[in-house]
């Protein structure tokens, strides 16, 4: 009698990526798709938004699902994205813990990783990041002292950038999950509408051109997207600031400054929509205080799930 081949399970389940600002999430998020959809900067909440995207492979569906940085608020925006980060938590089938490798391990990583070890997640994952510049040494430093901030199933050095452990990444976890279906079709990819990535698109180049100046300070709402002819779309987007000095220095001398993070935000806006061209007509609203005003928070969509 011929021998019966056993066959793989197939499992499926949601991985929450944690960890403090600007440790690579969001990369890593972007590299285990195959392609941009969440944005990145070296500026602290970068990530306002909870983003799930959807990896398929021949033997498992992995959400993979990127949150805010945690840290300590200084606002009511703060305070909603750390509920955002660890409302995740409290339902996922796993968690991966990112720590850079060229940052010292603080108490800002204890604390991450207290709630991680309060998770009921089945499997967490300790992911030093940004490999490909630390030098052998720091990786092997952070290492030991990342062991010591929690009890972790499993640990992995990568980095998202090259795409050095990527795949790893995800057969790691995948191999972690619950056996099931798939949670998602095969078509979908990500769980945010055109006009939530075309607002943070627009807020990504304003962060990578005001650096110093008013990061925390805005937001960005994609009032409108219509469709021309021969695939040419017309987007609207209205950029929110607190204080009219920030509207003038987002606009710029002669309008150069809001010319230049349109162009660079038409790219990649274009590339979503799957445009011939795009249109974007770009104006700068002053809202006082607005993160301090929970309407204006939901109405920007940052809040957490109720």
């Amino acid at each position: 009698m011929a021998e019966t081949q056993e066959q793989t399970p197939f499992t499926s389940g949601f991985v929450a990526l944690v960890g403090r600002p600007s440790v690579g999430k969001s990369t890593l998020l972007n590299a285990c798709l195959g392609e941009k959809v969440a944005i990145t900067s070296p500026v602290a909440q970068t990530t306002r938004r909870r983003l799930r995207a959807v990896v398929n492979t021949p033997t498992s569906q992995l959400v993979i699902v990127d949150t805010p940085g945690l840290h300590k608020p200084k606002d009511a925006l703060g305070k909603e994205l750390n509920r955002v980060a660890l409302g995740e938590l409290a339902d996922v089938d796993a968690v991966a813990m990112l720590i850079d490798a060229t940052k010292p391990v603080g108490r800002g990583d204890q604390w991450v990783a207290n709630h991680v070890q309060a998770s009921e997640a089945e499997y967490k994952l300790l992911v030093i990041s940004k490999a490909d510049i630390a030098a052998p040494e720091q990786v092997a430093s952070q290492l030991e002292a990342a062991r010591q901030l929690a009890d972790f199933d499993d640990e992995l050095v990568l980095s998202a950038t090259e795409g050095f452990n990527v795949d790893s990444f995800v057969a790691l976890v995948s191999k972690h999950l619950p056996e099931g279906p798939k949670w998602f079709p095969d078509d979908m990819d990500i769980d945010a509408t055109p006009e939530d990535l075309v607002a943070e698109f627009v807020r990504e180049k304003v962060l990578l051109n005001m650096r110093q100046e008013i990061p925390h300070s805005v937001g960005v709402i994609c009032d409108d997207i219509e469709w021309g002819k021969h695939d040419h779309a017309s987007v609207t987007a209205t950029i929110l600031v607190e204080r009219e000095s920030q509207k003038g220095m987002v606009i710029g001398k002669g309008g150069r400054m809001i010319k230049r993070i349109g162009s660079e935000a038409r790219a990649d806006i274009e590339r979503l929509l799957g445009a011939k061209s795009v249109f974007l007509d770009l104006s700068v609203r002053v809202q006082p205080q607005w993160r301090r005003d929970a309407n204006e928070i939901r109405r920007l969509g940052y809040q957490a799930d109720e």
